[in-house]
């Protein structure tokens, strides 16, 4: 029985790494012939790394085939997007010596070969050194099908058809694009690939090499995004596509215990009716100016409905981008004079939230979200429908998927973005909106729409990992080709 060790090189950061190794995990407890060793590039002094590389490095039967190598890091830690992707490429060298070492002296004892590595897609360059080893490359795509899609039509018109993206910034344009089965408006493209200067050919560059690799794994599913799958899967162009998701992090037990605050939360949560709160959160890098936070707030109390809100400050610019969000020393700063008094018992506002746990909650009837795919995929896996508030990266191509490809969302907007530079952003979305779409979630007919779509995702989401579901099978064909391409 040939055994084959495969190499995952998440991106630097925390939810980089988590979704990399849930994924091994599920590969792992699929097939006892595959081993995985995760190479970590770490930012110095980045305890939370360490502390969940050293939880999951015990000796479960699982996990004695699992191991990680952190890969020296650079004294000065990344600030802009720019110097980050250089920061990931000088890791070649060591990846490069480490690469060698397991072709010689495999990290499992017996007949195991080196199968290959499987990249993060800002970890492209490294395909350079699976090459210099005759190994196969893969990639591992966080986001959905529908994003993937997206990126390679336009990398195909900006290398193939020599169109300038720039011209599709603040455009009313309306683009086809083979993922979609409905046009998608040009105002919903990722910033970094329509603004000018340099970082849109870096970041389609990554992208651009994808070809190069023997297949993709996606964190979807076949029922959540049939048509993009159908269509990635019926081109040439590139690499065979494996949805194998949803893949998520679903153990609450750290968020829980690095959350002083959760038994209060959860106290207050267990006191509401089932399914009448409206959860607010927005990910990691979430936040808004003091303006936008006081349209929310009035939306919130003119709305009526319970509400959990973690609410956040900006955390400040260095180098012309927008630094991680910090908490509130008091919320009375930045709210509507006497809101927490007047919302006292049917709104409780909190700093950073157990997202998860939050979310699992049967108090919980809804989700304001700024679309990051991760979220959306717990709120799927939880049965929570969701009201789009997107801010950056890919955010807006998933609400209008979610909104106008999926019907799965109700719209606050699909257009919305915060300017990740530091600057203040200029736009504002006023508290009527808001409060509508909250109303149309949990009140009106949209919303029980809405949610009955996504409370048949929720079931079809479980099945796919069950024996016999599509991304349970999409896992058994990437492990078979795998060990093929290896022999």
């Amino acid at each position: 029985m040939q055994k084959t060790e495969l190499i995952f090189i998440p991106s630097p950061g925390l939810s980089h790494l988590v979704s990399t190794v849930e994924t091994a995990k599920l590969l792992l407890q699929r097939d006892e012939r595959l081993s995985v060793t995760v190479l970590i590039i770490r930012r110095p002094n980045d305890n939370l790394i360490d502390n969940y590389t050293q939880k999951h490095s015990s000796n479960s039967n699982t996990n004695s085939r699992l191991q990680f190598i952190n890969l020296p890091y650079q004294e000065n830690s990344p600030v802009s997007t720019n110097v980050l992707f250089g920061f990931i490429d000088n890791q070649k060298d060591h990846i490069r010596e480490i690469v060698s070492n397991l072709m010689k002296n495999p990290s499992q004892s017996g007949d195991y070969k080196l199968g290959g590595l499987v990249l993060d897609m800002f970890c492209m360059k490294f395909i350079d050194v699976a090459n210099e080893f005759n190994l196969p490359s893969y990639v591992f795509i966080t986001s959905g099908a529908c994003s993937l899609g997206l990126i390679f039509h336009l990398v195909e018109l900006k290398y193939e058809h020599n169109q300038e993206l720039a011209n599709y910034r603040n455009s009313d344009v309306e683009l086809s694009i083979p993922c979609f089965s409905i046009p998608v408006p040009a105002k919903v493209l990722p910033s970094v690939v329509v603004e000018e200067g340099p970082m849109s050919d870096i970041f389609l560059n990554y992208f651009k090499r994808i070809p190069e690799t023997k297949g993709i794994m996606v964190n979807t599913f076949h029922e959540l995004e049939p048509f993009a799958i159908e269509a990635l899967s019926n081109q040439n162009k590139y690499p065979k596509v494996y949805p194998v998701g949803p893949i998520l992090s679903l153990s609450s037990d750290d968020e829980q215990s690095s959350h002083q605050g959760y038994d209060e939360i959860k106290k207050w949560l267990d006191e509401q009716p089932e399914s009448s709160v409206i959860f607010l959160c927005f990910g990691s890098m979430g936040s808004f100016e003091e303006s936008q936070v006081k349209e929310i707030a009035s939306a919130l109390e003119k709305s009526g409905q319970r509400f959990l809100w973690s609410l956040r400050k900006p955390g400040g610019e260095s180098e012309g981008v927008m630094q991680v969000p910090i908490e509130y020393e008091d919320f009375r700063e930045v709210l509507p004079e006497k809101f927490l008094e007047r919302t006292e018992g049917i709104g409780k506002v909190i700093g950073w939230a157990p997202q998860v746990a939050v979310l699992s909650h049967p108090a919980i009837g809804g989700f304001v979200s700024h679309c990051g795919w991760n979220s959306t995929l717990e709120s799927v896996w939880f049965g929570v429908p969701m009201a789009t508030f997107p801010l950056y990266a890919e955010q807006q191509i998933n609400a209008f998927e979610l909104v106008k490809e999926l019907g799965m969302a109700e719209e606050i907007r699909i257009d919305y973005r915060r300017d990740m530079r530091g600057e203040k952003s200029s736009e504002i979305v006023g508290s009527g909106e808001i409060e509508a779409a909250i109303k149309r979630l949990i009140v009106e007919e949209g919303g029980g729409r809405v949610r009955n779509k996504v409370k048949e995702m929720k079931e079809r989401s479980r099945m796919a990992l069950m024996e016999g579901g599509s991304s349970y099978n999409a896992q058994g064909v990437f492990i078979e080709d795998v060990i093929k391409n290896a022999s």
